[in-house]
């Protein structure tokens, strides 16, 4: 046998294990969501109080997509455990797994479900007026070219490799963040502290001549980012310097979206505050922005704000965060460790896209090996 073509459903079969059914074993620790990226990510959705009775099981070697599609990037957002562990997700998703007739491998199967061209598809087999979806039936309904199992196992195998290098460098990115916190913690258990509206102020300059042409905004990843809807009028917006601090005064959940801005001048849109610090020879830039990246930052910033339908972060309050303030050169030394994480970070997602730029590019190989073999 060389090449074949398989409706997804004679390949794959639909799950629908309930938390209940396991005497609720699971718990918030193990939920999850999915990205248009192709991954599991923690949820941001607050749990309190709510009933994983009907959450699904994601066990080992299961697959999980959403089946809405629009206003998704237009991606579909699967994910496949390929870990020891079990997750929960929303009873609204669609799990799934391998048929037992061994005719795919779970890892390329995730390979062909990872690529843009699998996407178009699901956006092009999606239905729907409010908001398009993909059924089950449909996902199961397209087409895929199948080589025989040794060609699998052959791409599988290089896949695997160049997940294992890109997984031991995130490892060691991790032990670096770790390094850098513990140091900071180890400086606020045995320093004193003080609040940051000693060294910073308010800053509310506005692009009143239209000048700045770069609109951004802000996410909870402490991140500038372009806005989602862009404005062609940019008059009259706040104006952030390089090197000054811009946080969206509405909280998401524990979080703000807050970031130092180190590229070029851009405004951004009035529910920002924005200020600049007054001190930099007693504290750094790049120091007091490793204390507002911090967990503990999100959960002050969760007590300290105000209001009733939404709840708002002031700057007066913002300015009650405490920290340490040690010698400067110290202060470099944290910054510079933070500095080469982020850089390598960075490096690590470009590794992470590559990857899933090299699944059409195996699986477009695997299949002309299958041909080649046919001739």
């Amino acid at each position: 046998m060389t090449l074949t073509r398989y409706r997804l459903g004679d390949l794959i079969e639909q799950v629908n294990t309930r938390n209940k059914d396991v005497n609720n074993k699971y718990t918030v620790s193990e939920v999850r969501g999915i990205s248009n990226k192709k991954e599991f990510i923690e949820t941001k959705a607050k749990m309190n109080g709510v009933s994983l009775d009907n959450y699904k099981l994601v066990k080992p070697s299961e697959f999980v997509y959403m089946t809405v599609t629009s206003r998704n990037g237009d991606k579909l957002s699967v994910a496949f455990n390929n870990t020891n562990e079990t997750y929960l997700v929303s009873s609204s998703y669609i799990t799934f797994k391998v048929k037992s007739d061994n005719k795919i491998i779970e890892d390329y199967l995730f390979m062909t479900l990872n690529r843009t061209e699998f996407d178009r598809l699901s956006r092009i087999n999606s239905w729907g007026s409010a908001r398009e979806t993909l059924s089950w039936e449909d996902f199961c309904d397209i087409k895929i070219d199948l080589p025989p199992l040794d060609i699998q196992k052959k791409y599988v195998a290089i896949y695997k490799a160049m997940l294992a290098n890109q997984a031991a460098y995130e490892k060691g990115l991790e032990d670096l963040k770790l390094i850098c916190f513990a140091h900071i913690e180890h400086i606020r258990k045995n320093s004193e502290l003080f609040p940051i509206g000693n060294y910073i102020e308010p800053i509310n300059e506005k692009n009143s001549d239209g000048a700045i042409k770069l609109e951004q905004g802000i996410n909870i990843e402490k991140r500038f980012i372009n806005p989602q809807r862009p404005n062609s009028n940019l008059k009259g917006r706040k104006i952030v310097r390089t090197g000054q601090f811009a946080y969206c005064t509405q909280l998401n959940n524990e979080n703000v979206a807050i970031a130092l801005r180190e590229d070029e001048d851009c405004v951004v849109s009035s529910v920002y505050d924005v200020f600049k610090i007054t001190k930099e020879y007693e504290i750094l830039p790049n120091y007091l922005m490793l204390w507002l990246i911090r967990p503990e930052f999100g959960r002050y910033v969760y007590w300290a704000s105000e209001g009733s339908a939404y709840e708002f972060l002031s700057y007066e309050n913002l300015s009650n965060y405490l920290i340490p303030v040690p010698p400067i050169e110290v202060q470099n030394s944290i910054a510079d460790i933070y500095k080469v994480y982020t850089e390598r970070k960075e490096i690590n997602e470009k590794l992470k896209e590559r990857l899933k730029n090299i699944c059409p590019i195996l699986i477009k190989g695997a299949v002309e090996e299958a041909k080649r073999k046919e001739a």
